[in-house]
């Protein structure tokens, strides 16, 4: 491939709660020339699942155009219930430059697969992040998907000018509801599990660490509930994440934040999760920060860990 772009299509939908369905929107990016499935997962409390697949702009157009046409048949939003905010059967469809793109390709590509799904299917799109440049509504992805399914058809009667969809019929899908879909930066979604049942507890250390709160310019954050339907005493509040910009708000930034505003509450961090695939950088980033890595070349403004990717065995082979 000369020229990749990673996709990461959301889709209202978990194996645990629709396998038929699910299996059905995985299957369309199984074995299709020019694009590779790198990663899918599925989570039931949030019934929702994500996948990660790379290709060249034609044939990624494609099979991005048949799973959202694929889940507009077979998912109906007025049935849905699911921790994780959302809009539509396909509710957020970002496009990232991987090699030898460029973020304007992808902001195109993006519009290519929402003019022609729209016309397909009737799912209507609003643009988001980088493709949602001089639009008179917000380019934020929460902001856009404020009132979720239920409130979109109200949001946007009310207020016409701002919220008619950009691409595709001027309200919601019956069934499908809307979709987000633009192009943006790699986005690490990262998850931190707390030892209380409490979502109050994990909304109110999301509030410290969201963008839209006052926090980390590139988190977003909300607090969620894992619930275990055998043994609801084993029900565990999630801080749920997406790191929009992880070179300027990094993983051990929100993990060590959240540990520290845990303790306010008499909270432990039970653990964490990566949900999808992570730069390596990233990764690398917080090694360097845990293991104190001595690498370090003075700059104008102190000091910088100079530990790169460079230094791992696996990227030189």
């Amino acid at each position: 491939m000369e020229k990749i772009i990673e996709c990461v299509p959301n889709f209202s939908v978990s194996e645990a709660k629709d396998k038929k369905t699910f299996d059905a929107i995985i299957d369309c990016f199984r074995d299709v020339e020019g694009v590779k499935l790198l990663d899918y997962s599925s989570d039931a409390d949030h019934n929702r699942s994500v996948v990660t697949v790379i290709g060249e702009p034609e044939p990624l157009k494609e099979v991005m155009v048949t799973a959202i046409g694929t889940a507009v048949k077979l998912i109906d939003m007025t049935k849905h219930v699911g921790q994780h905010p959302r809009m539509g059967c396909v509710d957020v469809v970002p496009f990232i430059p991987i090699r030898g793109t460029t973020v304007e390709e992808a902001d195109a590509l993006a519009k290519e697969v929402a003019t022609e799904a729209a016309e397909k299917f009737g799912q209507p799109f609003f643009l988001y992040e980088d493709s949602a440049k001089g639009l008179k509504h917000s380019a934020n992805l929460a902001t856009i998907r404020k009132g979720q399914f239920e409130g979109m058809a109200e949001k946007i009667a009310a207020d016409p000018e701002t919220w008619t969809p950009d691409i595709g019929p001027s309200t919601i899908h019956p069934t499908g509801g809307a979709t987000v879909i633009g192009a943006r930066m790699p986005l690490i979604a990262y998850n931190i599990n707390l030892s209380t049942s409490s979502v109050e507890i994990a909304q109110k250390i999301a509030d410290k660490i969201r963008n839209i709160k006052g926090g980390f310019k590139y988190c977003k954050a909300m607090g969620v509930l894992l619930e275990n339907k055998e043994d609801p005493s084993k029900n565990v509040a999630q801080v749920s994440m997406n790191l929009t910009n992880y070179t300027k708000t990094s993983i051990y930034t929100v993990f060590e934040t959240v540990r520290m505003e845990a303790r306010r509450y008499g909270v432990n961090v039970m653990g964490s999760e990566i949900i999808g695939l992570v730069p390596l950088q990233a990764l690398v980033d917080c090694a360097a920060y845990y293991l104190g890595l001595n690498n370090l070349e003075e700059s104008n403004c102190g000091f910088e860990t100079k530990f790169t990717t460079d230094q791992v065995l696996e990227t030189r082979l």
